[in-house]
């Protein structure tokens, strides 16, 4: 037959690629079912929604926070210096998390992600990736957040 068309359906073809994203998926984001990291999850929407309550209720009494070379010591301290600066800053931004793992043992547990921030702040484009490390403890069954580290 001249003028003729053939072609093959790979059938394995959208498997393939099915489980190329799942496996992407897995290489970056992992542990998140766990409790633990539905409370890193919580914080995270507390602070965008400026919800304090729940920001003070998932934050240990003696948390540690690291952010842009300073130290806050305790939950009062945080309160009282970067809590509400944070969540202004948050406030109007995008925040797209790129990966993500929640690694537990017992009763402490590891969070480590990276995000992509993105949008205007007091008229200045804002467009960077952050880092974050978290470390919680199960403390009268509930997770809290002992230590905290963003840098980008």
């Amino acid at each position: 037959m001249e003028g003729a068309f053939s072609f093959v359906v790979d059938p394995n073809a959208a498997a393939t690629d099915a489980k190329a994203h799942s496996a992407k998926t897995a290489l970056h984001f992992s542990g998140l079912e766990h409790p633990a990291a539905k409370a890193v999850t919580e914080f995270h929407a507390a602070l965008k929604a400026a919800d304090a309550s729940a920001v003070k209720r998932l934050l240990a009494e003696d948390v540690i926070i690291f952010e842009g070379g300073s130290v806050e010591r305790s939950r009062a301290e945080y309160e009282s210096h970067h809590m509400a600066a944070d969540m202004a800053f948050l406030k109007d931004l995008s925040v797209a998390t790129i990966e993500h793992h929640v690694r537990v043992q017992g009763d402490s547990a590891v969070s480590l992600a990276r995000s992509k921030v993105s949008g205007q702040f007091k008229d200045k484009s804002i467009d960077h990736t952050g880092m974050e490390t978290m470390t919680l403890q199960l403390r009268g069954g509930n997770w809290q957040i002992t230590h905290i580290h963003w840098s980008k």
